[in-house]
């Protein structure tokens, strides 16, 4: 595609030097001595000898054309993640100018908080459901692409940005931004794009450590940049409980989010396209629950209460846990509830069966003569799971919450989030995969931002995440055969905060920025990059 525009060219020495050298040469063709005018000559020149009346006129010199202005192919824009796709074409691109604006196109009202937002980030008005204009970006639904895919089109001196769903033509405003931000324009050509990856986010901690709603709200804001769409909330662990609850008042923590908070930071998610997935740890990590329910706690034969877990024998401690499953589920709107499972002390000891012979007795009674506690445990997992589900979402688990060889299997429904490798009966990913489980990539060898680093953790870094991971390295640093690709459905970076006085808040938000910019790079195309480390981390200061 070729884009022309007419430059009336200046006068300057040259073109006058040309001028007279054309003059000179035509009055020699005419047979006039050398330096004599011709008979063109202006009103008043001198001539020093007549033309005979029967010499033909003299020819008209050939004008100087007027130059054409073309354009070099266009290059793709310069965005964290990169584009998929990028047709290059010829032609001046997109700057915002004074006459520019926001329009949306046919059946597109859905798109006006889109509009308004982008309008405001390129300090151009916002115009609404009108025709689009020189100079405008029109936004518009349509076509029959993937889920959160767009097409962003730049010809003409205007943009068009479609996709099938709203998100996607968020996700095509995204681009047009950091491109402006990045360099002052929007190359000319199209840009077709989509994510690799359904789930990308990030994971946050904030039963340790308290994170102000302000603080959730820059994090929301900056995934939106980055295309992240799916925000985890960890607020239910040993050390607190940080959501305000009416169900269970006794067990919230001084230092709390109230809901009025958390449907604010709902709001701002919602109109972000990104997903919070809330997430009651059990049956353990419920510490903080159990300080109000002492009855609760599970024993061992000693009678010695082990840290954070609850006695999945006794029917009160699934009435308790059940109740704040459903308040919480109707809190939050989005499609999935994390339910935790991971880490069940019970479970951690060389015989669970008789450390803890309730569980044992509870197992036998309720799944059969051969099912052991690890079954009573799995058993939990489906109940919770049953649960989530009847409030109509999928639940999520963490990968140690799924065991092998049992009386008792976890159903095929729960995600599995895999962090780790390193506990008892460990199962690599692949086993997982190969029952046809989805899985969730949340690799505590690159993903994992624990606060003080303790049990040798190291802070991570975006180099290594975007040097050396992919979605397929979900244990340690191997990655999985690349035929389980399908059933990955995604990442998330994840903040926790054991040693909770480590870091600020602010500090926190430095640390994560360049590995969660490194993610969402990988979770949109996992490909190896074009971009060295060094021109990529460049490239996010300028756009981030």
């Amino acid at each position: 595609m070729m884009r022309y525009s007419i430059r009336v060219p200046r006068r300057g020495p040259a073109l006058m030097a040309t001028a007279v050298a054309l003059a000179t040469v035509a009055a020699c063709s005419n047979g006039s001595p050398s330096g004599a005018p011709s008979p063109s000559s202006p009103p008043g020149g001198t001539a020093t000898s007549a033309a005979p009346s029967s010499a033909p006129p003299s020819p008209t010199p050939t004008p100087t054309p007027t130059p054409t202005r073309t354009y070099p192919l266009s290059t793709e824009p310069r965005t964290i993640p990169a584009v998929r796709d990028h047709e290059a074409a010829r032609g001046p691109g997109w700057k915002p100018a004074p006459t520019a604006g926001i329009v949306l196109g046919p059946n597109s009202a859905g798109l006006a908080d889109e509009g308004k937002l982008l309008a405001g980030e390129l300090g151009v008005p916002y115009r609404g459901a009108v025709a689009a204009g020189p100079g405008d970006v029109e936004l518009a639904l349509g076509g029959t692409g993937a889920a959160e895919s767009y097409t962003l089109v730049v010809r003409d001196g205007r943009v068009r940005i479609s996709g099938p769903d709203e998100a996607g033509v968020f996700y095509g405003t995204r681009t047009l931004k950091q491109s402006v931000k990045a360099t002052g324009a929007m190359p000319e050509g199209t840009v077709t794009d989509a994510p690799a990856k359904p789930q990308r986010g990030l994971n946050l901690d904030i039963a340790r450590k308290f994170f102000t709603a302000e603080w959730i709200e820059a994090r929301l804001r900056e995934m939106a940049d980055l295309k992240l769409n799916q925000f985890g909330l960890h607020f239910s662990d040993d050390q607190g409980f940080r959501i305000a609850s009416d169900t269970h008042p006794e067990i919230v923590s001084a230092q709390h989010l109230t809901k009025a908070e958390v449907r604010r930071i709902l709001a701002l998610a919602q109109s972000l396209h990104i997903t919070v997935v809330p997430e009651i740890d059990s049956p353990g990590h419920l510490g903080a629950v159990l300080r109000a329910y002492p009855d609760l706690r599970l024993l061992n034969v000693q009678g010695v209460p082990r840290q954070g877990a609850i006695d999945i024998s006794k029917p009160a401690s699934a009435r308790l846990v059940d109740e704040l499953l459903r308040e919480y589920a109707a809190l939050f709107p989005g499609g999935w509830f994390h339910v935790g499972a991971d880490e069940y002390q019970a479970l951690t000891v060389r015989s669970p069966e008789a450390s803890y012979p309730q569980l044992a007795t509870a197992a036998r009674q309720k799944y059969g003569p051969q099912a052991r506690v690890q079954d009573l445990a799995e058993g939990w997992l489906n109940d919770r799971a049953a649960v989530v589900r009847d409030t109509g979402k999928v639940a999520k688990a963490w990968n140690d919450g799924f065991f092998r060889g049992g009386v008792v299997n976890a159903d095929k429904g729960i995600e599995v989030e895999y962090w780790t490798g390193k506990e008892i009966g460990a199962r690599p990913p692949a086993e997982y995969l190969s029952e046809g489980r989805d899985v969730v990539n949340l690799n505590d060898e690159y993903l994992y931002y624990v606060l003080g680093e303790p049990n040798e953790f190291t802070y991570p870094t975006g180099r290594r995440i975007y040097e050396q991971w992919t979605p397929l390295v979900l244990r340690g640093t191997t990655p999985v055969p690349a035929r389980y690709d399908p059933q990955i459905l995604g990442a998330r970076f994840a903040v926790w905060c054991d040693l909770s006085g480590a870091q600020t808040q602010t500090q926190v938000a430095n640390g994560i920025r360049l590995p969660l910019t490194a993610l969402a790079q990988k979770v949109w195309d996992p490909t190896k990059p074009t971009l060295t480390w060094d021109q990529f981390r460049a490239l996010a200061a300028r756009v981030r």
